[in-house]
C-alpha cells in the first residue's frame, strides 16, 4: 500500500465519522446555514456525493486499507475460516457488542464463532456496517437476522424483519413462512411471529396446497387450528389437510388427538360427517377421542339450535364458523374504479350452519360508498329507518350489509360480517386485511384507512379495482360467544 493510499484511507475513516453523525440525526451543514444560507441572501444548495463516498467505503473494506483489526470467522466442527481486514471505528460505531470486544481484546485479531449459514453471509453483514445497504435473498434472511441480533445492529435487525414481512407471499420451492415463524418464536420476535401467523391464517388455502404444510410443527399447527379467522374454502378442506399432515408426520397420540379435537365438525353437513366416519382411516384410528364432538355435531344438525340449548351447554368454538369462502357463506365482489361512486350488490347465504337452518336462505344487500360521512356528522336514519350513506369530499370508504327482508327465522341469530380485502403481492393474490363488523364497516373504525384508493399504484388495487370477499357468519346468539 502506498503512502498516498494510506493517507486516503485515514481520510475516508474520518469522513465516515461525519457521515454516521449525519445519519444519526445531527444537523447537516445546509440545515445549519438556514434557509438564507450563511449570508442570508438566498436558500442554500446541497452538493451530495454520498454515493461516491459509499463506493469508497466499500473499496476500503474490500482492500483493507488502514485496517487495524482482523476478523477471523470460524465455523465450529469444520475447517472453514474467513479472515477479513476491518476497521475498529466502523465496527464500534454500529455494534455495542463489537465495541466491547474491541475494548477487551489482547491482540489485533477477533475470533468469531459463527454457524455455517451465518458464516456464509458474514461478508454481506459486514458490508452493511460500511455501506448501510445489502442485497438479500429469502434463504439469507434468517442468518442475517441472527447476525444483526447477536451483534445488536438494531437497524439491520429491523430491516430484515421488514423484508420478511414484505416477502411472505413470495414463491419459494419449499416454502419459507412457517420457517420464519418458528425462527421468530425461537428469538422472541413478536412482530415477525404475528405477521407470519396472520399471513398463514388469512391465506390458508394456498398454504395447504403448498409443500410447506407437511413440514409445519405441531405447535404452529395447533396455533392455526384454534383460530376462528382462518380463511379457507370449508372445514372439510381443513380436515383433509390435517389428515395428510398426520399421515406425513406420524405425531404422538396426544398431538393427533388435540389437533382432531380442534376441527369444527359442526360446520360440516351431516352427509360429509357420515363420509368421514366411513372413509377416513385417521378418524377411525382416533374416533374415541372425538366421539363426543361428532355426537354433538349430529345433534346440532338434527334439532333446532334454540331447543338444543335447553339441554346442552354448547357454548364453544365447535359452533363458531371460520371465514369460509364457499358460496353458502358469502360472495366475491370486484369494484372497478372504487373512488368514482357508490356501488351495490346482492347475494344469498344460508341462514345458519345448523342442518335445521342450512336450507333457509337470506338475501343480503351490500352498499359500498367511497366517501361516506362519519356517523357522528350526519343524520343516522331516514324516514324508513334504514341507514343511508352520505357522500362528501374527504369522506372515508365504508360498506353497509343488511338483509333484504326481515324474518321470524332471524330470532336468536346474530350475523357477523367479515370483509376480506385482497391484494397482489409478488405476483400472487393474497388477503391483505380482514375486517369484522355487524352492520357497517364504520363499526370497525379503520376500514381501508391506509388504502389511498385515489393512488393508482395503491397496494389495495389490482388493475385499478378493489377485490373484496364478503363472508356472513351466522352465530346463534344465546349459544355461542365469538372467539378469534
Amino acid at each position: 500500500m502506498t503512502r498516498r493510499d494510506e493517507c486516503f484511507g485515514h481520510l475516508l475513516v474520518r469522513m465516515l465519522v461525519l457521515v454516521l453523525m449525519l445519519q444519526l440525526g445531527f444537523a447537516s451543514a445546509g440545515s445549519m446555514m438556514g434557509e438564507g444560507g450563511l449570508d442570508g441572501n438566498g436558500p442554500a444548495d446541497t452538493i451530495s456525493h454520498s454515493l461516491m463516498l459509499v463506493q469508497r467505503l466499500e473499496a476500503l473494506l474490500l482492500q483493507g486499507n488502514s485496517s487495524d483489526v482482523s476478523l477471523r470467522v470460524e465455523t465450529p466442527n469444520t475447517d472453514d475460516v474467513k479472515v477479513i481486514a476491518a476497521h475498529s471505528l466502523v465496527l464500534s460505531l454500529h455494534s455495542p457488542v463489537f465495541e466491547e470486544m474491541l475494548l477487551l481484546r489482547n491482540s489485533s485479531t477477533l475470533i468469531l464463532k459463527e454457524s455455517s449459514e451465518c458464516a456464509a453471509v458474514f461478508d454481506k453483514f459486514l458490508r452493511y456496517l460500511y455501506c448501510g445497504e445489502l442485497s438479500v435473498r429469502l434463504e439469507q434472511a434468517i442468518p442475517l437476522h441472527k447476525l444483526a441480533t447477536k451483534y445488536q445492529v438494531v437497524g439491520l435487525q429491523q430491516g430484515i424483519t421488514q423484508y420478511m414481512t414484505l416477502n411472505l407471499a413470495r414463491d419459494s420451492p419449499s416454502g419459507h413462512v412457517a420457517g420464519w415463524y418458528e425462527y421468530a418464536v425461537q428469538v422472541g420476535d413478536v412482530i415477525l411471529k404475528e405477521n407470519c401467523l396472520q399471513y398463514l391464517a388469512w391465506n390458508l388455502t394456498s398454504v395447504l396446497q403448498s409443500g410447506e404444510w407437511a413440514t409445519i410443527s405441531s405447535q404452529l399447527l395447533m396455533s392455526l387450528m384454534q383460530r376462528s379467522d382462518l380463511v379457507l374454502q370449508s372445514e372439510m378442506e381443513l380436515f383433509a389437510a390435517l389428515e395428510a399432515w398426520i399421515v406425513q408426520n406420524d405425531p404422538d397420540g396426544l398431538t393427533a388427538e388435540n389437533a382432531l379435537r380442534a376441527v369444527r365438525y359442526a360446520m360440516m353437513p351431516p352427509r360429509e360427517l357420515f363420509r368421514l366416519q366411513t372413509q377416513s382411516s385417521i378418524l377411525a384410528r382416533y374416533q374415541e377421542s372425538v366421539r363426543d364432538l361428532l355426537y354433538m355435531s349430529y345433534q346440532f344438525h338434527s334439532a333446532s339450535p334454540m331447543h338444543m340449548a335447553k339441554y346442552f351447554d354448547v357454548n364453544c368454538s365447535l359452533f363458531v364458523p371460520r371465514n369460509y369462502l364457499s358460496q353458502l357463506w358469502g360472495a366475491s365482489w370486484v369494484i372497478s374504479n372504487p373512488t368514482r361512486d357508490d356501488r351495490s350488490t346482492s347475494f344469498q347465504t344460508q341462514l345458519g350452519p345448523s342442518g335445521h337452518d342450512s336450507s333457509k336462505r337470506v338475501t343480503w344487500n351490500a352498499l359500498f360508498s367511497p366517501r361516506w360521512l362519519p356517523l357522528s356528522m350526519r343524520s343516522m336514519y331516514t324516514e324508513t329507518g334504514a341507514m343511508q350513506p352520505t357522500r362528501v369530499d374527504g369522506g372515508r370508504p365504508r360498506i353497509i350489509i343488511t338483509p333484504a327482508t326481515s324474518s321470524a327465522d332471524f330470532a336468536g341469530v346474530s350475523f357477523q360480517k367479515t370483509v376480506l380485502v385482497m391484494a397482489q403481492q409478488k405476483g400472487k393474490m393474497v388477503v391483505k386485511h380482514v375486517y369484522n363488523f355487524h352492520q357497517s364497516t364504520e363499526e370497525n373504525g379503520n376500514f381501508l384507512a391506509e388504502a389511498d384508493l385515489y393512488r393508482r399504484t395503491s397496494d389495495y388495487l389490482i388493475d385499478s379495482s378493489l377485490y373484496l370477499h364478503i363472508v356472513v357468519k351466522p352465530m346463534y346468539q344465546s349459544l355461542v360467544t365469538t372467539k378469534n
